[in-house]
């Protein structure tokens, strides 16, 4: 359970979300890391009004995160204590709100938490799979190991969210040209040409179906535009706040995997991240129902979250898990077989690395194309707008004017 509570640390109020099995818990532990309660409720503080430790944004740059994570990584391998290296990485981080973290960390660690569950207290920060493969890595007594593929991991995601973004500036910036040419000529543009229209032929001229379409919805848009705009703030904010819930999540991973171009990007992604994190659990010793469950989370995507819940129940009735993923309708083939393969000579986690390998290189390759279909498609709507548009305009003109002139 997430509780959010506002306290008093040095003097300064702060604001922070943790994790607890009670209010009681969580005042014990705010207590213990030299933090003065002032309120604590259950469900975690809204994007945009949660603080870190500090004060400052709970925002922590991935590339901070890597390097924390590669640093731990090697002073664990080289043999120094978990509190003391968490201690120097501590005084060294630039981050102020990752460096607010580790303090908070180093605490409890040094009450005797585990590495996992004081991550597990700082959400903004480290996500569930980051949390639970330190769990893992934990349990299997190679921490060191585990650390150094979360940092390359989280490399490869930021890899693959600069290249999306990259990919969708132009068509983003298409996308909001389009809509704002879109109210312009409506509300600006055609009420002008509906007054030069009723001038050339008065208020009864004949116009054709789609002139007089653009025109009502004009007139339409003109008198009703506060009216519009309310609904059309509400109507995002409603579909906001749906998808933010575990059933609106689903519907919208659903519908991501049913898009057209976006769907391939989007399966071969949670294919890659599945057989990366899968793998690098098997070979750290964890079960395959451990693995599964941790694993369904590290996806990011709720429809394949739900398919290894379903895989892991018929795994612990005693079935492969190549056979449950084999009859998936959004598993690829090469996966249910690699997994086979990986069964019977009892190296999956080599095999799911292949898997991996090949699919981030197949994410790479239709993130870098991405542009080059989304472009194309985004100036044909553009033209098409426009072109409709003028031919609505200009046909009636001229017909009028030649009727005024005969």
């Amino acid at each position: 359970m997430q509780y959010s509570y506002k306290a008093v640390k040095d003097g300064k109020e702060i604001k922070g979300t943790v994790e607890g099995g009670s209010k009681e818990a969580v005042l014990a532990n705010l207590v213990h890391q030299g933090i003065h309660p002032l309120s604590i409720r259950e469900g975690a503080v809204k994007s945009g009004s949660l603080f870190s430790l500090s004060g400052g944004s709970k925002k922590v740059k991935l590339a901070d995160l890597v390097i924390f994570t590669r640093q731990l990584s090697t002073m664990i391998s080289a043999g120094v204590p978990l509190a003391r290296s968490l201690a120097t990485l501590g005084s060294d981080c630039e981050s102020p709100a990752l460096k607010a973290a580790i303090a908070g960390i180093v605490k409890d660690v040094e009450g005797g938490t585990p590495l996992g569950d004081a991550f597990g207290k700082y959400p903004h920060i480290f996500s569930e799979v980051y949390v639970n493969m330190v769990r893992a890595g934990e349990e299997g007594g190679i921490l060191d190991e585990i650390l150094k593929r979360l940092a390359l991991q989280v490399e490869l995601d930021a890899s693959i969210r600069k290249k999306i973004k990259s990919a969708m500036a132009y068509p983003s910036v298409l996308m909001v040209v389009t809509v704002v040419a879109f109210f312009g000529i409506m509300l600006v543009i055609m009420p002008k040409i509906s007054a030069i229209l009723t001038d050339l032929g008065g208020p009864n001229a004949k116009l054709p179906p789609y002139t007089q379409i653009l025109l009502d919805m004009s007139s339409f848009m003109t008198h009703n535009i506060i009216f519009i705009a309310i609904i059309l703030i509400g109507l995002i904010f409603s579909v906001i706040r749906y998808i933010r819930t575990p059933k609106g999540k689903y519907n919208f991973h659903l519908l991501l995997i049913k898009t057209p171009v976006v769907k391939n990007i989007v399966i071969k992604m949670a294919v890659a991240r599945f057989s990366r994190t899968f793998a690098s659990l098997m070979s750290a010793g964890v079960s395959v129902l451990d693995a599964l469950e941790v694993t369904g989370g590290a996806i990011g995507n709720k429809v394949f979250e739900k398919e290894l819940r379903e895989a892991a129940n018929q795994v612990r009735n005693g079935k492969q898990l190549s056979e449950p993923i084999s009859k998936s309708k959004i598993w690829p083939p090469i996966v249910s077989q690699m997994l086979a393969v990986g069964e019977e000579t009892g190296e999956i986690d080599t095999v799911l690395i292949k898997v991996a390998d090949f699919y981030e290189e197949e994410v790479s390759t239709l993130i870098d194309g991405l542009a080059s279909v989304i472009e194309p498609i985004m100036i044909v709507i553009l033209g098409g707008a426009v072109g409709l548009i003028a031919a609505s305009v200009m046909g009636p003109i001229a017909s009028l004017s030649k009727n005024i002139g005969s």
